[in-house]
Order: C-alpha cells, then sequence, then structure tokens
C-alpha cells in the first residue's frame, strides 16, 4: 500500500492551499477567518460535483474534510441529508453551529465513523489529499456509499491556472523560499487516475473557474495570508499588494481568477 500511496503524496503548491494540511489546532485557529474569506469559494465545484452524480432531494451526503459547513450548508439548502467529518475541532464547532441538525463528527478520512453504505454520494473537496494515506482515505469514502454509490474529489488546478499562485509565489520569492511545486493530483487527469487506482469508475471531469473577490487591502492580505501572524502579514503585505495591482478593479476591489479540477466517479456493483 504503501507504494501505491506515495505517488499520490501531496505536493502542494500555495501557502494558502497548503493550511490545509496544518496540523488540526492550526486549522482550528482559522476556523472562522476560513469561512469569512474563502468559505464559499469553491462554489461552482460543488454545484458541478453534485449536478454529475445526480444528487436529488433526499440524496445522503458525506463531506470527508467539511471544514467550516460551507459545502454541507449548499448541499442542505438542495434539499440533500448532511454529514461531514472533519479533523479540526474548531472547523468542527463552526460547522455544527452552522448546521445544528447535521451529522458532523470530529475524526479522520482514514477511519470513517460511519457503516458500509450508509451514503449515496462521498465528497472531499481540498482536503483528501492531506490524508495520511491517500489511498487508503478513499476507501473508506468508496466503502460508506452504497453499491453504485458516488465518490467525488475536488481541488486546486495547477498553479498556472490560478492568479492566486502569482502572489504566493512572489511571496516566496521575497522570503527567500522556493514556491512549492504542483502535485500530481492538480494536474490535468490526476483526479482521475487516483480514483482509478482506487477501483472506482470515473463518471465524468472538468475544470471550474472559480474567482475570488477581495473588498480592498485589508481583506486580499488577510485572505492570501491566512494563518500568518500580525508581524508576518505586516512584513509581507507591501508584496501582496504590489503583485496584486494588476487584479484591483475600478472600485478598489480586487477580483482574481482561480480553478479546481474535479472529478466524480462511481463505486462498483
Amino acid at each position: 500500500m504503501e507504494a501505491r500511496q506515495s505517488r499520490f503524496r501531496p505536493r502542494t503548491a500555495g501557502r494558502l492551499e497548503a493550511m490545509d494540511g496544518a496540523d488540526p489546532d492550526r486549522w482550528s485557529a482559522v476556523a472562522e477567518g476560513w469561512a469569512e474569506l474563502w468559505g464559499g469559494y469553491a462554489r461552482p465545484a460543488w454545484r458541478a460535483i453534485l449536478d454529475a452524480s445526480g444528487a436529488r432531494p433526499g440524496t445522503r451526503i458525506l463531506d470527508v474534510g467539511c471544514g467550516s459547513g460551507d459545502l454541507l450548508g449548499y448541499a442542505a439548502a438542495r434539499d440533500l441529508t448532511v454529514a461531514g467529518i472533519d479533523p479540526a475541532p474548531g472547523m468542527v464547532e463552526h460547522a455544527r453551529a452552522r448546521l445544528p441538525e447535521a451529522d458532523i463528527r470530529l475524526g479522520a478520512a482514514e477511519q470513517l465513523p460511519w457503516p458500509a453504505g450508509h451514503f449515496d454520494l462521498a465528497v472531499s473537496v481540498n482536503a483528501l489529499q492531506f490524508a495520511e494515506d491517500t489511498l487508503d482515505a478513499l476507501a473508506e469514502m468508496a466503502r460508506v456509499v452504497t453499491p453504485a454509490g458516488h465518490v467525488a474529489i475536488a481541488n486546486w488546478a495547477e498553479g498556472a491556472q490560478n492568479d492566486l499562485n502569482t502572489i504566493e509565489d512572489a511571496v516566496a520569492h521575497a522570503a527567500g523560499e522556493d514556491p512549492l511545486p504542483d502535485g500530481e493530483l492538480r494536474q490535468p487527469g490526476g483526479l482521475e487516475r487516483l480514483l482509478t487506482e482506487g477501483g472506482l469508475a470515473v463518471v465524468t471531469a472538468g475544470l471550474v473557474t472559480l474567482p475570488w473577490h477581495a473588498d480592498g487591502d485589508d481583506k486580499l492580505v488577510r485572505g492570501v495570508l491566512l494563518g500568518e501572524d500580525e508581524a508576518t502579514m505586516t512584513a509581507r503585505a507591501p508584496v501582496v499588494l504590489a503583485v496584486a495591482r494588476r487584479y484591483r478593479t475600478e472600485d478598489g476591489r480586487y477580483r482574481l481568477v482561480n480553478a479546481f479540477r474535479y472529478a466524480v466517479a462511481r463505486r462498483p456493483t
């Protein structure tokens, strides 16, 4: 298993994405800021996944790495029956406060505390690649869906597709660091290969554009440098603002165009 799994170990590109791989306590500390600044950002990917999987009112969905519960809130608004799990206590607390009727648990992707065949759809958005063992986590997602149920994954596309990477690369260079390389799951075909290796039949895959808007300099800096302390934000803010000037609109806001890749697969019957 280790030899197979190592092919899909996370090699992240971008400091913001790497926050997902941070320890649970650090992730807990930014739960409120994440919900405010990035919580609904992946909505186009959510929509693509739910549409491709045929989700309809009553569909039982599990969000693995549910964070602050944003996807769960979106799915609940479509009358799906929602459940989630996340390793960060602060994120779980935030999600439970938002969706008190939902089944939201603290735990790891490799050990999902639900019985086999409990869900119609298991989803992981920008989270599965940070599991200790990616294939084990995928196997757990497949286990908890019904025969012929769906498993879906989405994460950031390769850096060349993202305006955010232009800013993060500049911040890394200014700090004397090398930008982190793209991982295989960010590349075209990476998600499909992972699902296929996990014994699932890919139904569809695609690329969705996700614009991110920041209402002024402060929100831009806080969003890009989420998780950094105040001193670091102050020191790096000039670099962020200088590079982001090209993305500034006439009304003083910022618009960064990024992209997610997604893939939906079916569990064999």
